[in-house]
């Protein structure tokens, strides 16, 4: 017989979500966290400009150059080594954190170290980053920003007192608030959030997360022209778009799996180098400066490159080069454990692979295809479907993406799924022997309450019972039971188990068992929680079964739940992921008319 349902007027436990008593508190850190990620961004942004004039152009200015106008000649070969240099001795006597693209070890401090970030992380990793990129590095300014926005904001939670998980939440929100302020897309990096970082999908951490991204929006125009950073208008795509947004996502695919493999296979070979790992990132930058010799548009941010693809200002064969170059220095670099961003790099990558195949791809602009190939590629190697298609339109507001932009980036996501075990940003902390799991699902103990599994039947002890009598009746030999719930004038006392009477002085045995209960236990289970939450706090305690109570005014037992009580939703979970069941049968098969049916 199904158990009745516990009241939900009297259940003020049964809600849709969960911690809205902080939402105001972090909601307040938030916008807190919301400004100095701006700032941040901003800073770094400028860092990079500065450093660029200085290593290519040997002057001290903040104006916006590329490093593709430099007259260096071949010399430009040793300048990114100089940058890579400073990386590595800045990584050894700084902390080894700033190695890197930075995202891997946002996510490896949220699920591993409790959200915290260190200040040496916050300080250096903008500065190394400007350089590494200034001096030529083929990176994004986004990655650098993402952990300089995450890096403060973890130290302003620890200065307050927060839980592990709200940490988790305002890290994430300045991370996120970071890639506002660079690329003006807000929501593109709370999706971002919910896709890569956060790891759940829960008021607690989607309002910090999309309010300091509002703040970031807003403060962008006070250092950036206002509106998108690619603005762009493409003809509406025809029906044979589907075709072509297909093949253009299947490409994307092959082209993240590429680099993906490429990028570890080239961090392998620096890990079997028999020199100390500070001085890969000089090895890596010579390679970078040799590229950068030949297609010099490869170096540095390139943000006027992407907008020159998008554009389709460039010829094939330098669209080509430049994919081919981008790609082997990028994957050079980024092996060698240097400080810079992944997502710029790959909108290169993407958006030249669209300048090459989008001529052939009927339905629409070569422009289109171009945009569908830049937000596949991220969407393909980051894993993020959702945060690339409303990243691209939130770069160009091209309404008429939309479309192409899902399918693309959904098969492009598909191939990688297929064919890679892990993404680019999961790989490093998988090889450190962490488990990354990024699948989301309503967890089958949130949906069960209590009532629905616990005992009923239960046999209490009454507490003036003396301790003799109680061992002969509860916990002779024949008895498996090793617990019983005590109750005094029909309200529960406290549990009791076997061991509460091994080696008693044989004096006590004529006391009542109620002797032995200093307090009224505070470990108990209503019928209206889940079983998720009584699970928590059985865990926390190390017990292995809960007294469930009316209320906690009355104190009335009415039940027990155990640990084997809390597994029973996953038997329904485990026969829906595995048993296959076929409803439309043969005509010999279907029930005769005005047969009944058997649970009538």
């Amino acid at each position: 017989m199904t158990a009745p349902q516990p009241d939900t007027a009297a259940s003020p436990q049964w809600r849709d979500f969960y911690g809205q008593d902080r939402f105001l508190l972090l909601s307040g850190l938030a916008i807190v966290i919301g400004v100095i990620s701006s700032i941040g961004a901003y800073v770094l942004l400028m860092a990079i400009r500065f450093f660029t004039n200085l290593f290519f152009f040997q002057s001290l200015s903040f104006v916006a150059r590329s490093p593709a106008d430099n007259q260096l000649g071949a010399w430009v070969i040793i300048v990114p080594a100089i940058g890579g240099l400073i990386a590595g001795l800045a990584a050894r006597y700084g902390t080894e954190k700033i190695r890197g693209h930075g995202i891997p070890e946002a996510i490896e401090a949220i699920l591993y170290g409790k959200s915290r970030m260190s200040p040496k992380v916050a300080l250096l990793k903008p500065v190394v980053s400007g350089i590494v990129i200034g001096s030529g590095g083929p990176f994004g300014a986004e990655g650098p920003v993402i952990v300089t926005g995450g890096a403060a904001a973890s130290l302003l939670a620890q200065a307050v007192s927060l839980t592990s998980v709200e940490r988790k939440a305002l890290l994430v929100a300045g991370a996120c608030a970071g890639m506002t302020a660079v690329f003006g897309t807000p929501v593109a990096a709370v999706l971002f959030a919910v896709e890569l970082m956060l790891f759940e999908l829960r008021p607690r951490s989607l309002l910090p997360v999309a309010i300091a991204c509002a703040v970031a929006g807003f403060l962008r125009p006070l250092w950036y022209d206002s509106g998108p950073l690619f603005p762009m208008t493409t003809s509406e795509p025809t029906a044979i778009a589907i075709v072509s947004a297909i093949a253009a996502g299947l490409a994307c695919g092959a082209l993240s799996t590429v680099v993906t493999r490429l990028y570890h296979w080239i961090e392998d070979g620096f890990a079997r180098l028999p020199i100390h790992w500070m001085w890969w990132p000089a090895l890596g930058g010579l390679v970078v400066g040799i590229g950068g010799y030949f297609q010099p548009r490869a170096l540095g941010v390139g943000y006027d490159v992407i907008g020159d693809l998008l554009a389709n200002n460039l010829v094939l064969a330098t669209a080509a080069s430049l994919v081919i170059v981008k790609a082997i220095i990028w994957a050079v670099a980024l092996g060698s454990n240097t400080s810079g961003g992944t997502l710029a790099p790959l909108m290169t990558m993407g958006a030249g692979l669209g300048v090459v195949i989008g001529r052939w791809l009927p339905g629409a602009d070569i422009q289109l295809w171009v945009l569908v190939c830049l937000a596949a590629t991220m969407a393909g190697t980051l894993g993020a479907p959702l945060m690339s298609i409303v990243f691209a339109f939130g770069l160009t507001h091209d309404a008429n993406a939309i479309l192409p932009l899902l399918l693309g980036c959904i098969v492009a996501y598909a191939f990688t799924v297929i064919v890679m075990p892990h993404s680019i940003l999961t790989e490093k902390i998988v090889r450190r022997g962490r488990r990354i799991y990024r699948e989301y699902g309503v967890d089958p103990l949130e949906q069960s309450f209590i009532a629905d599994v616990m005992t009923r039947e239960v046999k209490a002890i009454e507490a003036q019972l003396p301790i003799a009598d109680v061992i002969d009746r509860y916990f002779g030999s024949s008895q498996s039971q090793r617990a019983y719930p005590v109750q005094q004038d029909g309200r529960l006392l406290a549990m009791v188990e076997r061991a509460d009477f091994l080696n008693l002085d044989a004096a006590l045995l004529a006391q009542p068992v109620a002797s032995l209960i200093a307090a009224p236990t505070e470990a108990f289970a209503l019928p209206a929680e889940t079983l998720r939450m009584v699970a928590s706090r059985m865990a926390a305690l190390d017990i292995e079964r809960l007294p469930v109570i009316d209320a906690p005014e009355t104190r009335r037992l009415v039940g027990i739940v155990s640990r084997s009580d809390l597994v029973k939703p996953r038997r329904a979970a485990y026969e829906e992921e595995s048993q296959r069941e076929r409803f439309f049968l043969t005509s010999a098969r279907w029930p005769r008319p005005g047969a009944r049916d058997a649970d009538e």
